[in-house]
């Protein structure tokens, strides 16, 4: 596994995005204040912002609030060769994924997503 993002959920996009360009100066790779996603040149890694409740509908909390505490905030992103193989590699050893593997067209990859111990979301994906 390869990580390649982290990702910030957050519920006031535009402002998030003009901060990340604007006040930290990180170049924009993908996306703009309207987007609802977006990747900023973060070095090794990229530092991408997403809509909190476009996360939430992908791995099924989109019934919760928002606001409440148990809703994801980071995702850790990790590209993989293949999300079906990797899939069942950790299903294998034991890891529960709270969403099977799925062929986003809008978001250009295929991705899974599951939780550590502690309760990080972990995504791994591969571009279509």
């Amino acid at each position: 596994m390869q990580l390649t993002h982290t990702r910030l959920l957050v519920k006031n996009y535009r402002d998030c995005f003009l901060f990340y360009r604007d006040v930290l100066g990180f170049p924009v790779l993908w996306g703009d204040e309207e987007s609802l996603y977006a990747d900023f040149d973060a070095g090794d890694a990229k530092l991408a912002l997403f809509d909190r409740r476009q996360m939430a509908e992908a791995v099924g909390n989109d019934h919760l609030p928002l606001e409440r505490k148990a809703m994801d905030r980071v995702v850790i992103i990790f590209r993989v060769e293949n999300v079906d193989e990797t899939y069942h590699g950790l299903k294998e050893q034991g890891v529960h994924f709270v969403a099977e593997p799925t062929s986003r067209e809008a978001w250009r990859i295929r991705s899974a997503q599951f939780r550590d111990p502690d309760g990080t979301l972990i995504e791994i994906n591969q571009g279509l």
